[in-house]
Formats: C-alpha cells, sequence, structure tokens
C-alpha cells in the first residue's frame, strides 16, 4: 500500500502540528514492530537546512524517541549505496517546506527521486508538510519561482488532481485560480493533514480544515471540508 500524508503548513519547532507529528511516529513505531523506529528527514526544498533538520530531530526523537537521519544532496556528491541504505533503514520520510520547483529539480539531478520512489512503492509512509505536501499531486500552487508570486506548477504526478499549501493564507488568490480555471482542487490549510493510500483520500486531520474545491462550472467555487465519510 502506498501512503503519502500531505500536511498544509504549520511550524514544527512551535509544535504546531503535533497532533500529525504524533500519528506519524505512532505509524512509524507499528512500521518498525520490536526494534527502535527511524525517521528519514528530507530537507531539500530548504537547500539542505541544518537548522530545519536539527528542529526535526528534536521532535521526533525528543519527543518520541524515534531515531532520525537526513538525506542531503545539494551542492554534493553523495555515495549512492549509502544513500541507499538510509531509505531502506527509514519507517518513515518526511519531506520538509521550502521551494518546491527546487526540490524537484534537484531530486531528478541528484538521483534522490528514485530512491523516494522506490521506498513509496514499499509501502513506506511518505509526510510532507507545504513544499513536501503538494510535490506529489499533477499540479501545485506555489511561489517557488519568484517569491510572493503564486502559479500553478507541474508535479510529480503520483497522485491524481491539484492542490494549494497553507490554504487559509491563500485562499482568496487561489479562489480565483480554481474560478478562472475551472479547476477541481485541494486546498489544506495550516496544521492539517490529508492521508492518501494508493492515491486516494482516506484520512483527513489535525487543528486546521482540508477542503476540496470545484470551480468547474465557471460561476462560483464550491467549498465542501473533506472528511474521511467521503471517500
Amino acid at each position: 500500500m502506498k501512503r503519502i500524508l500531505a500536511i498544509g503548513g504549520g511550524e514544527l519547532k512551535n509544535r504546531e502540528t503535533l497532533e500529525i507529528d504524533t500519528y506519524i511516529a505512532a505509524e512509524a513505531k507499528h512500521a518498525a514492530g520490536e526494534r527502535r523506529a527511524c525517521g528519514l528527514f528530507l530537507p531539500t526544498a530548504s537547500h539542505d537546512c541544518m537548522p530545519y533538520y536539527n528542529t526535526f530531530h528534536k521532535v521526533y526523537t525528543g519527543l518520541f524517541d524515534i531515531k532520525t537521519d537526513v538525506a542531503l544532496t545539494v551542492g554534493r556528491e553523495t555515495d549512492p549505496e549509502k544513500m541507499r541504505a538510509k531509505f531502506e533503514r527509514a519507517d518513515f520520510l518526511y519531506v520538509g517546506g521550502g521551494d518546491t520547483v527546487f526540490m524537484l529539480k534537484s531530486w531528478h539531478e541528484s538521483g534522490l527521486l528514485s530512491y523516494i520512489r522506490e521506498a513509496y512503492e514499499r509501502g513506506v509512509l511518505i509526510a510532507g508538510l507545504s513544499a513536501g505536501a503538494i510535490c506529489w499531486f499533477e499540479e501545485m500552487y506555489s511561489d517557488s519561482v519568484i517569491e510572493g508570486e503564486y502559479a500553478m506548477f507541474p508535479g510529480l504526478g503520483w497522485i491524481k488532481g491539484k492542490i494549494s499549501p497553507h490554504y487559509n493564507e491563500r485562499m482568496l488568490d487561489f479562489d480565483e485560480i480554481v474560478l478562472y480555471n475551472r479547476f477541481r482542487a485541494w486546498g489544506i490549510e495550516n496544521n492539517a493533514a490529508l492521508e492518501f493510500r494508493d492515491g486516494e483520500p482516506v484520512r483527513a486531520f489535525g487543528n486546521g480544515k482540508v477542503w476540496l474545491l470545484d470551480g468547474s462550472d465557471g460561476a462560483s467555487v464550491k467549498k465542501t471540508e473533506w472528511n474521511a465519510d467521503q471517500a
């Protein structure tokens, strides 16, 4: 079973996503069984910002006693076998936020995408926040190219559909895009998570909300707060 947990936003260091982190940790421990669970952090979108990894480590090791590791590829050569071993040890991947377009380009160039894909195919839970939440979709709403100028960009297409993270902050602008293009799309608020299994949504939770947006009639955007009963 292929699993992706898309987190709309929130500050990990301020424990804003703690309910979601608790769920991820529990799933990792279940996957690990009797051994100590391990989480692999991918900070590519933040250009491999080590303070970001340190925050991840403090939360997941400090609060949940999960061993952590980090996949660093930006501006450096990597040993393919050592990198593959990191992914094979991981009970979950956590993809951090930042520049989504840069992240995808870097993954292709470094070869990291192949390891991520293999983990996904094996059923390893992939959790991602902001950039790490939207990159899996066919199209994503981001300001990756010019900060503050939002537009639709192609994603990996592992999950069908279009998406905006931080929907509570970008609602007005994204709704205009959805209506003008007659899209159907996801809007995930900060501190909200939407889980997909084999490409289908199965669970929404957290302190924020997940919205299914429909502008297909060209007259208005119909908004439905999504929950598992609609799966």
